[in-house]
């Protein structure tokens, strides 16, 4: 069975990384892959723009007809 231990680490100066698992055993033959994070700042979730864009209807009553006619359309 594989573990898998996610870590966020800083690189030191010297290119050094240092992980700790004290869950694995001594002796045992670990595979580490390192990825560099890129540095994004806050990130945008999804529900933090509902209802920040323009929609395609300039008024509400424009989009109640719109939908109107096409629930009409159905029948």
């Amino acid at each position: 069975m594989i573990q898998a231990f996610k870590q966020q680490v800083k690189v030191q100066a010297d290119g050094l990384i240092q992980i700790h698992v004290p869950e694995f055993k001594a002796g045992t033959i670990a595979e580490v892959i390192v990825l560099e994070s890129s540095e994004q700042g806050k990130k945008t979730t999804l529900t933090s723009i509902i209802g920040k864009g323009r929609g395609c209807f300039p008024t509400a009553k424009e989009a109640d007809a719109f939908i109107r006619k096409e629930r009409n359309s159905w029948e």
